[in-house]
């Protein structure tokens, strides 16, 4: 049975290889270290989730983007699905020696869909769609799915002390090609696909290390990823 739902799942973690050329050193290995929350109002249908995100073109130091974004939560009743609205703020970082930073306010929809394979298998699809104010360019939106599959190895739930193999593949897509002075971007953003192992502490508190390999029409390069998974 394990083995017939892998390879249903092998083909949704595929991903295009691209021709990169950039200044960026994709050979060096970056750095992210995350923070995720999300709390609930009481007994109700509503809540609160958020993030923090300290990206490193290196393994620190070298700044790539910082992110801080939260947003408020509704479950309905009956119902599979969490649907959030929220803002963004990102401070992103040139590559090398340089100091310069750009900034970027953003606001989200979100639809998260937990679904459970068999006993084992904990499968996740995530509907994101973005409204981007980015410094110096003009007004654009992107489209983004990410599909996460998480799989204890030491029991068989994700409860307290579970070991588990965390995998995800996420694809964004541009909504408005032109952003100003004659300046375009391509349909297709990026790719990150990412594998990791997590360790639940206890119920509501998890964390993972692990490796995300971030492709665009112009590069590939691969992020070890630190993070912090905390409900409350």
């Amino acid at each position: 049975m394990f083995k017939k739902h892998i390879l249903l799942l092998i083909p949704l973690f595929l991903f295009l290889n691209f021709n990169a050329s950039a200044q960026v050193d994709e050979d060096q290995t970056g750095a992210w270290y995350m923070y995720f929350w999300n709390t609930s109002f009481g007994d109700s249908q509503w809540g609160l989730q958020g993030d923090i995100q300290y990206r490193n073109w290196d393994l620190g130091g070298d700044l790539e983007q910082l992110l801080i974004r939260g947003g408020l939560t509704y479950s309905p009743m009956n119902a599979d699905v969490k649907f959030t609205l929220g803002y963004g703020n990102i401070t992103s970082g040139e590559f090398g020696d340089g100091n310069e930073t750009s900034g970027e306010s953003r606001i989200y929809q979100e639809a998260l869909l937990p679904h459970k394979l068999s006993s084992r298998f904990y499968l996740t699809h995530r509907f994101r769609y973005e409204q981007r104010w980015v410094e110096n360019q003009d007004f654009r939106t992107r489209y983004r799915y990410n599909i996460f599959l998480n799989v204890p190895l030491n029991q068989a739930n994700l409860n307290k002390d579970a070991v588990y193999l965390a995998l995800y593949n996420e694809i964004f897509i541009n909504g408005e090609r032109e952003i100003g002075d004659g300046r375009s971007v391509e349909l297709f953003d990026r790719n990150r696909f990412y594998s990791a192992l997590g360790y639940v502490i206890k119920d509501n508190l998890k964390v993972q290390a692990g490796y995300m390999i971030q492709t665009t029409d112009a590069l590939s390069k691969g992020q070890v990823q630190l993070s912090l998974h905390h409900s409350f």
